[in-house]
C-alpha cells in the first residue's frame, strides 16, 4: 500500500557517492536553458530530484536486483545502448567514461 504522499519522479540520471555508513544515489533531471539568442551560450540546469539513502546491505540487494532485472531486459529487448555525445574529432580530448561517483551531491 502506498501512502497519500507518495510520488513517482522520472530521472535522466543519478549521482552520488558513498561513507563507511551509507551509500547516497541523488536522482536529477536537466533543461537546457537559453540565453539571448541561438548563438549565445546555452546552459544546462541540473535539479536533483530527490536522494536516496542506502545500507550497504540495501545497496548491495538494489545492485543485485538492477543487474537480474537489466539481464531480463536486454534478454527481451536487446543491449541497452548508451548515448553519449561524441565531439568532433578536431577538438576531441580524451574522455572518461567510467561511471566512477565519489563523495556527495
Amino acid at each position: 500500500m502506498k501512502p497519500e504522499n507518495f510520488r513517482q519522479i522520472y530521472a535522466i540520471g543519478a549521482a552520488g557517492g558513498h561513507s563507511p555508513y551509507d551509500f547516497r544515489i541523488g536522482f536529477y533531471n536537466d533543461t537546457p536553458k537559453m540565453f539571448g539568442d541561438a548563438s549565445e551560450a546555452r546552459v544546462i540546469e541540473r535539479s536533483v530530484e530527490t536522494e536516496v539513502i542506502l545500507s550497504p546491505v540495501a545497496a548491495l540487494e538494489l545492485n543485485r536486483w538492477l543487474t537480474q532485472h537489466i539481464n531480463e531486459y536486454e534478454s527481451v529487448f536487446g543491449p541497452i545502448a548508451r548515448a553519449i555525445p561524441r565531439p568532433r574529432k578536431e577538438i576531441a580530448k580524451t574522455i572518461d567514461e567510467s561511471t566512477d561517483i565519489q563523495g556527495y551531491i
